[in-house]
């Protein structure tokens, strides 16, 4: 299946959803939303298609990315784990990954890993070894794969965030973590993933919510034009999602993208507030879905707390979660500030 393909059936398979009771139920309906096509940012439109609130959406694109990232089908749960106390810049890594008699050995402390708690693998980026020469340079890093539940490593969920609650993160310890050679990624570390990774997230993760926006959108009835833009919107993200997230152009195209799916979101909430019309069957799954906290139980939808159907507009109004629409000038710096979830 290619992207046109999977836009076609994010435009026309049928957009009812159930509610999706857990992460476990999350991953099977990824992967059976995403079968029948190998790339990625097709996957991650069919996945967020499919979910049922923002939060999976977000978790599949997210998935989608780092298959992206290491180049092969995301057949597992990943978990990509950089930011430590000091955050995800090079000079903050202090995890470390050591030459010993069998491979490598791994140690430190990762924090605000994302999925982390549910991973079957975890992508871990460690700071290697500088010649005494090189000290004052900047730390040369390694991204490892390893199995979460291989012996040294100690996962520990923290309190559920505000954004996004059921995505759960994760503290991770390593305590002298066996790293075979043949699980260390090619290339280094931060210029091949670390840095590059910033885009390619940016990329599938608002393509997922686009296509979780559509079915929304589709539930709610919403005028065509923004279903439309909403598609061409999907389509520009591909594009890019496929580009090299290196490139200033990228970077800047990214914002405009952004930045016109807060005008479409805008537009839709305008335009649905002013009919006031009562919600649909249809747009009262599709308004809690919009709800940061996903479906509302039937108890909790009582006749007195149902509002107009612009309410799945309102709640699902504005860029998707993690984007403030900000550009890039020419040489890729960051010209606006925006707010950043930690890797």
């Amino acid at each position: 299946m290619d992207l046109a393909e999977a836009l076609e059936r994010v435009l026309r398979d049928d957009p009812a959803r159930a509610p999706i009771d857990g992460l476990d139920a999350w991953w099977a309906g990824h992967l059976a939303a995403a079968s029948g096509t190998p790339a990625p940012i097709a996957r991650a439109l069919l996945a967020g298609a499919a979910a049922d609130r923002p939060g999976y959406a977000f978790a599949s694109g997210l998935q989608e990315a780092l298959a992206q990232l290491v180049g092969e089908p995301a057949r597992r749960r990943w978990a990509l784990c950089a930011s430590e106390e000091g955050g995800a810049h090079p000079r903050a890594i202090a995890a470390t990954l050591r030459v010993a008699a069998d491979g490598w050995r791994l140690t430190g402390t990762k924090r605000w890993s994302t999925l982390a708690s549910v991973a079957e693998e975890l992508l871990i980026v460690a700071r290697l070894p500088a010649p005494a020469a090189d000290d004052a340079a900047r730390p040369r890093l390694a991204v490892v794969r390893v199995a979460a539940d291989r012996p040294g490593v100690a996962v520990e969920a923290t309190p559920p965030a505000p954004f996004v609650p059921e995505i759960p993160h994760a503290i991770v310890t390593l305590t002298d973590v066996r790293v075979d050679a043949r699980e260390r990624l090619p290339g280094d570390g931060y210029a091949r993933y670390l840095k590059p990774f910033r885009t390619i997230e940016d990329c599938f993760v608002h393509a997922a919510l686009v296509a979780w926006a559509i079915q929304v959108g589709r539930r709610c009835s919403w005028p065509k034009e923004h279903i439309e833009a909403l598609a061409g919107l999907a389509v520009g993200l591909a594009g890019l999602a496929v580009a090299d997230p290196r490139s200033p152009a990228v970077h800047l195209a990214l914002a405009e993208l952004r930045r016109r799916t807060a005008s479409t979101a805008a537009r839709a909430r305008s335009g649905t507030a002013s009919t006031r019309r009562p919600a649909s069957a249809g747009c009262e799954t599709a308004r809690s879905c919009a709800s940061p906290r996903g479906p509302a139980s039937a108890a909790s939808r009582s006749p007195a707390r149902r509002a107009p159907e612009a309410a799945c507009v309102r709640r699902a109004g504005g860029a998707p979660p993690g984007f403030s629409g900000d550009a890039r000038d020419a040489g890729g710096t960051i010209t606006q500030p925006r707010r950043r979830r930690p890797m």
